[in-house]
């Protein structure tokens, strides 16, 4: 039986709790005999695969390492998989690199099969370790999202972004490639308050709007910004309040007596918005 991990409160208010009780569930969590079959399983195989096509072949090593990257819904696309973990990462033209979730491209890299160590690398004790490390948080996150899904997301956005903002081509692309993984533009999107037509627009659009709501916001217009610990914090603040805005407020919600009186009023919607993103 694997625990279930949970945040016990929703919103925000449950997104601080579960911050002061990770470590412990994350032990309990990786403790369980689920996960420790799955783990025991890839360290005991892994380092006999010799070629991405060995890798694809078998499920229950493919699900460990996808899972690692939050690439577990790619698994039935073996082909593409294995396409990608021959992909030569150096080349910046190669089909991995190419694509604009860079998941896939760490992924690769990570695994070699395609660079000059092809592949030889799975059989050290510290790629097994790193491979470990990643399944199993990742792990922890989807099972926490089956109880709520916001967790999961706030949790993959703590974690995801700071690769983003201080990757080398954060400047020009990092906005795209926050677009391009879907976990990511739901927290950014919500956050700042765009509306789900937003996915719609013209990519360029897209960043042209995300670099304003940013200097808005923070002053500064780069994906650079969540390179700060407390923009991030306050982002994922936001995301939890939008979010409870959208499902309509209980008495758990911030600000909930006084936002009462203000919709009694007929106060307008920016109004109640502010009101709850300042009460926290």
């Amino acid at each position: 039986m694997t625990f279930q991990p949970t945040a016990v409160l929703s919103g925000y208010s449950g997104w601080l709790v579960l911050q002061r009780t990770e470590e412990r569930q994350r032990e309990i969590f990786e403790d369980s005999a689920t996960i420790k079959r799955e783990v025991d399983y890839f360290r005991e195989n892994i380092a006999n695969v010799t070629s991405a096509e060995d890798l694809v072949k078998d499920r229950r090593l493919l699900s460990v390492a996808l899972g690692a990257f939050g690439l577990g819904d790619e698994i039935d696309k073996r082909a593409f998989i294995q396409r990608i973990l021959e992909s030569d990462t150096s080349d910046p033209k190669s089909f991995a690199s190419k694509l604009s979730d860079v998941r896939f491209e760490e992924f690769s890299k990570a695994f070699g099969f395609g660079s000059l160590t092809n592949g030889t690398n799975v059989k050290l004790y510290s790629f097994q370790d790193d491979i470990v490390a990643k399944y199993m948080s990742r792990a922890f996150e989807e099972a926490l999202g089956e109880s709520d899904d916001d967790m999961r997301l706030a949790m993959n956005f703590r974690r995801e972004i700071g690769t983003i903002a201080t990757g080398s081509g954060v400047a020009t692309a990092g906005w795209f490639q926050a677009m391009g993984q879907l976990p990511l533009q739901e927290v950014i999107t919500t956050a700042f308050g765009f509306s789900d037509s937003f996915s719609q627009l013209d990519i360029d659009r897209q960043k042209e709007l995300l670099e304003q709501k940013a200097d808005q916001l923070y002053g500064k217009d780069t994906a650079a910004i969540f390179e700060d610990p407390e923009i991030v914090d306050d982002v994922l603040r936001r995301f939890f309040m939008f979010r409870q805005l959208e499902s309509g407020p209980s008495a758990s919600t911030p600000g909930y007596g006084a936002l009462t009186m203000l919709q009694s009023a007929a106060v307008g919607g920016d109004s109640i918005t502010n009101l709850l993103l300042s009460q926290s």
